[in-house]
Order: structure tokens, then sequence, then C-alpha cells
């Protein structure tokens, strides 16, 4: 019988925020074995990245952790482990691909040198790996720094810095997020190759159920620190046993969704427990919570055959639950779209100059003569492969850049903008409040009224009013991006720009923020430019969709029409892929 080569026994981790003791992960265990993907599914700041960093034995140390229990890598014991035997776990053993790619690679210095101290290898061995992460110009990226590549090139090279260096456990934290869905597939098919070709055990964390079908062969479902469910992905996403899984599986939103009624979305809190400690940590949200959950705590109890087990009183109720998350409810009011331009390109072209080794200057240019332009009250969404230059018109159209070519001229002189690097874009020394309460400031509100609209913008993104004083380094990368929105949004601009505003939420959360800019759109005739990857939320947020490539805009249309040209093709690789050939795994059609 083949060993775990990551034993995780009855792990709780509690963290100091706020100067209060918060208990992130609590009593998990579980076991991979060699060249087994695990996907990690949950809302956001359910604990995922808190666990892949406690399997590190990365855990903040400002945030003064506290660790019980056991973690095993390879023989080796994480917790209470010396500072040395980590590095050493951490250098040979355990690899990640953080969540935040910007942050996780040293502005100061070029790819190819961060490449070279990271795993080694001589150029054409780094050569071949960021080819097989799709960065095919690897002499145009290796002498850049990470500030001049866009975010899903930054990734990719976070991706082959891992596998690079052929670890025993990897650990991919919403690594394909910044991706689009084409190199999202490329992705996935060499993770595969990784697990099941040189039996590495994959830690996939991820917020999207679709893409864990499609790779995984055990899912894990984390929920406030807590396991609800886990077991084979063709057992567990087919026949839930909790009604949290059951819930995420229908608030998921596709190409035939309704564009006129609004997205489904899990239940908001709907009491407050008296014993949260000997309650069900899903009851306060749960639509069939009866009186047995809130007296007693379930224990992951065997539900169906191949070792599908979930925490809940009553599973065999779980379907009829289901239903209660279709929406009910079309949009109260229409669109208002007037024909009078909040936005407009006008044969806009950019390029970036950067210098490498002995001087050499490298010129690339991301734009040429594009045209676009978006009208009040119209949503634009702006679909493209990573470094078509999406971005880069984000920040264009937002006065960060000047171009070098073309027109801009815009209606409203201080647009809103909802960056992509959520953490990076926040000020990490001044609380989550002041920073959505800065823009209140010229209104001359007092400091009550100021609270009062901060705590209804955070309420309006789904955040707790809690959250009010804490610092972005407390949050995760899912809250940050919210509490951005609600930045944004408290004075609502006449144009607000959306660069990937969805790609770090979970399912739950991204139909949400869907759903708020919907309602926005409609109480405030608020112009939007909405850059995603996810063509499914392009066809149901925009009202029109501008496809870019390579820096020019190919294609622009009715959403509809756009989609069905090309949606399918392109995400077939996602939509329909087979899981990995593990030999415990069972059969799954996403």
């Amino acid at each position: 019988m083949t060993e775990a080569v990551l034993s995780v026994t009855n792990v709780s981790v509690v963290l100091r925020r706020n100067s209060r003791d918060h208990l992130v992960l609590d009593d998990i265990s579980f076991e991979a074995m060699p060249g087994e993907v695990i996907a990690i599914v949950g809302e956001s700041g359910s604990g995922k990245s808190t666990l892949g960093a406690a399997i590190q034995g990365l855990l903040p140390v400002s945030s003064e952790p506290k660790v019980h229990g056991s973690i095993r890598v390879a023989g080796i014991e994480i917790v209470g482990a010396k500072p040395r035997v980590l590095r050493m776990v951490r250098h040979s053993l355990v690899r990640a691909i953080p969540q935040d790619p910007m942050s996780a690679l040293n502005p100061t210095m070029t790819i190819r040198h961060q490449l070279k101290e990271s795993a080694g290898g001589d150029d054409n061995f780094i050569r071949d790996w960021l080819g097989r992460v799709g960065l095919l110009d690897a002499d145009a990226i290796l002498d850049e720094f990470p500030d001049r590549l866009s975010g899903g090139q930054r990734q990719r090279v976070l991706i082959a810095m891992a596998l690079m260096a052929q670890p025993e456990v990897l650990i991919a934290d919403e690594s394909i997020t910044s991706l689009d869905v084409a190199l999202r597939g490329q992705v996935l098919e060499l993770l595969r190759e990784i697990a099941h070709g040189q039996r590495t055990s994959v830690l996939f964390i991820t917020h999207n159920l679709t893409v864990a079908a499609s790779l995984a062969d055990r899912v894990l479902v984390l929920y406030n620190g807590r396991i609800l469910e886990l077991g084979r992905t063709g057992n567990v996403l087919a026949n839930p046993g909790h009604p949290y899984l059951a819930g995420l599986l229908a608030t998921r939103f596709d190409f035939d969704t309704d564009r006129l009624h609004s997205l489904p979305t899990l239940p908001v809190e709907r009491m407050r427990l008296a014993d949260p400690e000997n309650a069900c940590c899903y009851a306060s949200r749960c639509l069939i919570v009866r009186d047995e959950c809130l007296n007693g705590r379930p224990e992951l109890v065997p539900f169906s055959a191949n070792d599908h087990v979930a925490a809940c009183f009553f599973p065999g109720s779980v379907q009829s639950s289901a239903a209660h998350y279709h929406p009910t409810q079309a949009w109260p009011t229409t669109i208002t779209v007037k024909p009078v331009e909040v936005l407009r390109l006008s044969g806009v072209s950019k390029s970036f100059t950067s210098t490498g080794p002995f001087g050499r200057r490298w010129s690339r240019q991301v734009l040429e003569s594009v045209d676009l332009s978006v009208a009040f009250g119209e949503c634009v969404a702006l679909l493209g492969e990573s470094g078509a230059g999406k971005s880069t018109i984000v920040r264009l159209a937002a006065g960060l850049l000047a171009p070098d070519g073309g027109e801009i001229s815009r209606a409203d002189e201080a647009p809103q903008v909802v960056f992509q690097d959520a953490v990076a874009s926040l000020t990490p020394w001044l609380s989550i409040g002041e920073q959505i309460g800065d823009r209140l400031r010229h209104l001359g509100l007092g400091k009550v009224e100021r609270r009062h609209r901060v705590g209804e913008a955070l309420e309006m993104v789904g955040l707790d009013e809690s959250l009010m004083s804490s610092l972005p380094a407390s949050l995760s990368v899912g809250q940050c991006q919210r509490a951005m929105i609600a930045r944004a949004i408290i004075v609502p601009p006449k144009l607000l720009l959306c660069d990937e505003p969805i790609s770090a939420l979970d399912v739950s959360l991204a139909a949400t923020t869907l759903n708020l800019l919907g309602d926005i759109r409609r109480r405030l005739g608020m112009a939007v430019l909405f850059v995603t990857h996810d063509l499914a939320a392009a066809r149901i947020v925009a009202d029109r969709i501008a496809v870019l490539d390579k820096g020019r805009v190919a294609q622009q249309g009715d959403p509809d029409t756009i989609t069905a040209g090309f949606g399918p093709v392109s995400v077939c690789t996602i939509l329909t892929a087979t899981p990995g050939t593990h030999p415990e795994t069972g059969g799954w059609d996403a």
C-alpha cells in the first residue's frame, strides 16, 4: 500500500486579528497520495489559503499563529519544526503557486534572475518550462521586470517557477484565475501531467467547481474552517451530501443562464446562533435547518460509495433544497442606454520599452489603432487572451497611462477602477473603512454619517461591517476584491472600469457581484467597461462584447452572437474535460 506523501491530522489554526483570536481552521484531517489531485473548494474566507500556508509553515507571524495537530510531508513534521527544516521542506518537497502574482515576484529582479534563483537550470531549461505554460516569447520576457508583464504572464511565470522544482507536493492557490480559457486548459493539462507522470501530489485550491471537476481526483469542501464534504470527484459533485455544496452547484452560471433575471446566490445569514461552538457551522444560512442542527456539531459520516463523507445530520434532504437557490424575479427595471458616450478611444496605440542586459532595449507594441466606445448606461465587456492589452486599455481609460497615438475622450474626469490585483491596490497600513470612506471626504459628511455610508457600501458587496477596522493583510483576496468594489461605488461614478473583478471570487460571490453591477447600472445609469476572461460572465453582464486580439479590436457585437460564435469552442477544454486518470478516480463529466 502506497504511503501518503501529505498527512494532515486534527489540525486547528488560531490567528489573532484586531486584537482577537479567530479559529480559522477547525479540526482538519485528510491525506494526499502520490500522484493525486485534491481540489479544495469553498467560498472566499473559508480557510483554503490558510490551509495551504499552514502546510508550508508560512502562516503570517504578525497574526501570532497557534497551530494544533500534525502536518507531515514525506514523513517530516511541519508543526513546530525549526526554521532550517521548514526551509529545506519548502525548497525540496513543497512548492506553491500563490494567488497574488505581483506580490510573489521581486519587483527589483528580472524574470530570468528569479527563475534561476528559485529552481536553477540553464536558459534552455527555463525557456522550455516557460513554453510549457504558454509563454512562447521567452526571450522577450526573461529580461523584463514583473511590473512590465500582464497579470496572466506573471501568473504563468510563477507556475513555471513552481513546476521546475519538481516537488513532492504542489499547492496551487487559485493559480489560473488570471488566465484566459485557452491557457487554463493548457495549464490544467500540464498539472495533470505533473501529478500523474511525476507522482506529485497537487492541492488545487479553487472556487471554480467546473475546473475542479475537470482536474481533481477528490474534492474537499471547506466552509468556515471546517471540512463539510470529502470524496471522489464524481460522487461529490454529482450527488452532494451537504446543503452548502448543493447551493454552490446551484449558483453556477453558464451560456444558458437567463440574462433577464438576477443570478442565484447562496443565502445570507438568516439567524444568530445561540451557541456557535455546539451547532452546525452552516446552520445560520441553511435553508433546511432543523433543531438538531442548532444543538450539535455534525461529524463527517459516510454518505455514498467510494469514501464519500459529509458533515450533515440530514444529507438526504439536500437535493430538495437546491431549488431554493434559483432566481424567481426578473430585473425590476430595464437598462436605459443613451447615445451619449462617456468613453471613446479613437485610433489609440500604446507600446512599452524596457532595457535589458548590456543596455539592450526592448520595445513591445501592446495596442494598435484601437477604436472603442462606451455609452451612458452601457456595459461593454472586453475579452481577449492574457497579454492582449485589456488591462492597458483600462489604465488608458482611467488616465493612468498616456497613449502613444490616437485620442481618448471621457465624460467623467475621475472614472473609478476596480483593479485585477486587489491586494496590491489597497494601502496596507490603512484600515478597510478608512480607504472606502476616503472618497466621502469632499462631501462634508460627519464622522457618524461617513461610518454609516461605509457600512452600507460593505453590506452591498457582501462584507460584514466588522471588517471596517481590519487591515488588508487580514482579509482574503476575495474580500479585498469586494472592498475595492465598495470603494469604487460608495460615490457612484459615471464610468466604472472593472479589470477582472470576479476572477478571485467564488461562484456565489461572483454572482453577487454581477447582480450588484447590474442593479447599480439600472438604478444610476452608470456605464461599465468590464474586462474578463469569463465568457459566461461577459454574456450575462454586458450589452456589447468587444474581442481584443494582439492589440486590436477584432470583433464587436451582441453578447449572444459573440459567445455563440466562439465561446463554446474556446471553453470546450474546460467544460467537457475528462478528469485525471488516477487509479482510484471515478468518472465525471463537467
